[in-house]
């Protein structure tokens, strides 16, 4: 049985105290969560290219081992396409979502700020933010290409 996120619980509650008690401090505060979410960042995906390139403790490179490796080789081919596939499809998913969140914040905010002033704009306001809308809706079309390929 798996049990290792039970051991990083601890770590998420202290980081949630921590971010929230640096988070009070203002402007350097969030400039230093920025920061230690950057080098969290780098460190994962640093651990996600090892993940990747590793090949196994135990693999053997003789003569012998080649011709045993070929029937497990042609039973797994897929295997690291299909991984690269499905990790394309979650950043693909991931991104086009934070970017549209991002792009509706901005957006709905000058929209209710332009209804506010002369509610005759609410088609074309409402237009712009289902745009932006747009981008979630294309990275989830890349998404579920890129599953179907898995």
């Amino acid at each position: 049985m798996n049990v290792a996120w039970i051991a990083g619980l601890p770590l998420i509650a202290v980081a949630a105290l921590l971010a929230r008690v640096v988070a009070r401090r203002g402007r350097t505060g969030m400039t230093i969560l920025a920061g230690i979410g950057a080098m969290l960042m780098a460190g994962a995906l640093v651990l996600l290219v090892v993940a990747l390139t590793a090949r196994s403790a135990g693999a053997a490179t003789g003569p012998a081992a080649v011709a045993g490796a070929r029937a497990a080789a042609t039973a797994s081919a897929t295997a690291p396409a299909s991984s690269a596939a499905l990790l394309g499809a979650a950043i693909a998913v991931a991104g086009s979502t934070i970017g549209a969140g991002i792009a509706v914040a901005y957006a709905g905010a000058a929209a209710l700020a332009a209804i506010s002033e002369r509610p005759e704009v609410f088609g074309r306001a409402m237009v712009i933010v289902g745009l932006a809308e747009g981008i979630a809706i294309y990275g989830l079309i890349v998404g579920i290409i890129l599953i179907g390929k898995a």
